[in-house]
């Protein structure tokens, strides 16, 4: 196991996915206090069309060129930010609840991402296998520049998020109350939108697109047993996003054959019910302690 981790491509996994824990527990924080947190699930499955199209124009220019990477972020990262304003759209404009709104965009998004997939497969020159991998991860092919191109883009993604978290604070608390300061909310939800799709493609290879909304919303949701402090829920959300990719990372190089990205996402579950049990805040333990001593306490 050691040997494994110790080795450039086990450090190289390492590092990108401790990248992606940290971000996406930031990012997550915001997503959770809003009340959206399964945009990030909208995302991940909009972002498969994206890819299936950057796939296909690649072949087109040429032959054999479609698995070029920065085509294909780019392409998920255009179909994801697509989805998420259709969902904001359907919100604004409509009497459809959000939930309905999510539903719909998820289901129309992936159905013609698979049914490009299949047209892929056609392809004299094209393999839709290499795409399919996205969608689960595909964490061993990570390499140097990989981890330098996470690193760059979740550098921007946290100064965004700290530069205007007291923003982002009040739209998630109170949206009218910041709309009535002058803040522009629909910018803001925006913005937040395009943070979850930036976490959404960064997590592309790490732990797949459709598993990357775990990694958005387990470490916050996690660290909300924890404290109610906004600042101090947003640090122990990045803590333990990054806890639970190295905790993956450690426990899948010791099996070779089980997947990744279930494994984050199994670490994360096991955060979660530990913090649901024993959580300083609202804990199921600790609030049956807390009732059981305040009984035993003489008026």
């Amino acid at each position: 196991m050691w040997e494994t981790l110790t080795s450039y491509n086990g450090r190289m996994v390492l590092a990108g996915t401790a990248i992606l824990g940290v971000s996406a527990g930031v990012v997550g924080t915001f997503m959770m206090l809003r009340k959206r947190s399964l945009i990030g699930d909208v995302v991940g499955h909009a972002a498969v069309p994206g890819l299936a199209v950057a796939y296909l124009i690649g072949e087109w220019r040429q032959p054999g060129g479609g698995q070029h990477l920065p085509g294909l972020i780019a392409g998920a990262f255009a179909a994801g930010v697509a989805g998420a304003v259709c969902v904001l759209l359907i919100d604004r404009t409509t009497r459809l609840r959000s939930d309905a709104a999510l539903a719909v965009v998820l289901a129309v998004f992936y159905g013609v991402g698979v049914s490009l997939l299949r047209i892929i497969q056609q392809v004299p020159s094209g393999s839709a296998a290499g795409l399919i991998d996205y969608l689960n991860g595909k964490s061993a092919s990570l390499i140097g520049s990989d981890v330098t191109t996470f690193a760059a883009a979740a550098v921007v993604l946290l100064a965004v998020t700290l530069l205007l978290f007291k923003e982002l604070t009040l739209l998630c608390f109170d949206a009218d109350y910041a709309g009535a300061r002058g803040l522009p909310t629909g910018v803001l939800e925006v913005l937040l939108t395009g943070l979850v799709v930036g976490v959404t493609v960064l997590g592309m290879q790490s732990v797949g697109l459709i598993l990357v909304v775990a990694t958005l919303i387990i470490p916050p949701t996690a660290a909300r047993f924890w404290t109610d402090d906004v600042r101090a829920l947003t640090a122990l959300a990045a803590v333990f996003g990054g806890l639970c990719s190295v905790a993956g990372v450690v426990l899948s190089s010791s099996a070779p054959k089980v997947p990744l990205g279930p494994v984050i996402v199994l670490c994360g579950t096991a955060l979660f019910l530990a913090s649901l049990l024993f959580g300083r805040r609202r804990g199921v333990v600790t609030e049956w302690v807390r009732r059981r001593r305040s009984a035993a306490t003489p008026v």
